[in-house]
């Protein structure tokens, strides 16, 4: 690793350090949070659209946000490990089968719209107690009749 890389590598340590890894990609409604100068003045602006690209090259790794303001459409490229960008929040994951998104330029209203991911994750948890309840529900079911037997003889007393 030659010292350009290793400075490279630096900066992407403080930068992550700074504020946490996002995980999104092309299709997802994002929320950036930029650090906007006016004057002396210093304020934070959200720009939320959705993801239509990512380029990924280390330090000089970005991603590309459009969204449609007042009728017209606005794409902007922000550097990932800029200095300028305070916080990335991902509102939706969306499904798409594609990289990179362009085609959504020429596209309008609901033809514009991306269909949204639903995740569905079967945990090895949830399969060892779906196993569990099937081999053992003699056992459930006794000891649930015993609680009502109980229960039973405490009411009428």
């Amino acid at each position: 690793m030659n010292i350009v890389e290793q400075i490279e590598q630096a900066e992407i340590a403080r930068q992550t350090e700074k504020r946490a890894e996002v995980n999104f990609g092309p299709g997802d409604t994002l929320k950036v949070h930029v650090k906007v100068v006016e004057g002396t003045r210093e304020r934070v602006q959200i720009f939320e659209g959705v993801c239509i690209a990512r380029r990924n090259r280390g330090i000089n790794s970005a991603f590309t946000v459009r969204k449609i303001s007042y009728g017209e459409g606005v794409e902007r490229v922000f550097p990932l490990y800029s200095p300028r960008i305070e916080q990335i929040e991902v509102v939706r994951r969306g499904a798409v089968r594609r990289a990179k998104l362009y085609y959504l330029r020429a596209l309008r209203g609901k033809k514009a719209r991306i269909a949204e991911k639903v995740e569905r994750r079967v945990g090895p948890t949830q399969v060892v107690e779906n196993i569990r309840s099937a081999a053992v529900p003699d056992v459930v079911e006794g000891s649930v009749a015993e609680q009502n037997e109980t229960n039973e003889t405490n009411t009428t007393e």
